[in-house]
């Protein structure tokens, strides 16, 4: 296997990167739904500091991602696909990786406003609290992992339908 990518096929950096933010989402996602119907207490201040901590996980880990992806070329989608499946992949990959961003930018942007301090793993960052602010950027959090969750599906979706209807193994190309 190949470490980095090719217009064939990805390589193990791409696959690293790919599985780790999927790993991670796995657990973030139904950790974030948790921790909403939590009461105030020691748990839910344990479980917010998990989650804060795999969220700035998956943003450093998606803007090392992207770098990589600006100087990695991306593997070519199969010339089996019609020009509108290709516009759907390309558009669907994007707005996984907006979502994400947007998701972990108003998450740490609603800590901050609530007069949090966050440990950034490298820095710690503290602002003026601002409640309105805080609660802008959560429903932006909110909406966006709604966002996110279709667009995995999406993703997953498409997956399955190459599999069966058009008997490509798109997994494989990742795996």
């Amino acid at each position: 296997m190949k470490l980095k990518n090719n217009l064939t096929e990805y390589g193990l950096i791409s696959k690293l990167f790919h599985w780790l933010s999927a790993a991670i989402l796995v657990i973030q996602i139904p950790l974030g739904f948790y921790l909403v119907d939590m009461d105030f207490s020691e748990k839910r201040i344990t479980v917010e500091n998990i989650h804060v901590t795999m969220g700035l996980s998956i943003l450093y880990l998606t803007i090392l991602r992207l770098i990589y992806k600006v100087f990695n070329p991306t593997p070519t989608l199969q010339k089996s696909l019609f020009i509108g499946q290709k516009l759907i992949a390309k558009s669907n990959h994007i707005l996984l990786y907006l979502s994400i961003l947007t998701i972990t930018v108003s998450g740490t942007l609603k800590k901050l406003f609530n007069g949090e301090e966050l440990n950034m793993f490298f820095f710690n960052l503290e602002i003026k609290d601002n409640f309105e602010l805080a609660e802008f950027f959560y429903e932006i959090h909110i909406i966006g992992n709604y966002t996110l969750i279709g667009l995995i599906t999406l993703h997953i979706s498409a997956v399955i339908i190459h599999k069966i209807l058009f008997k490509e193994n798109l997994l494989k190309r990742i795996l």
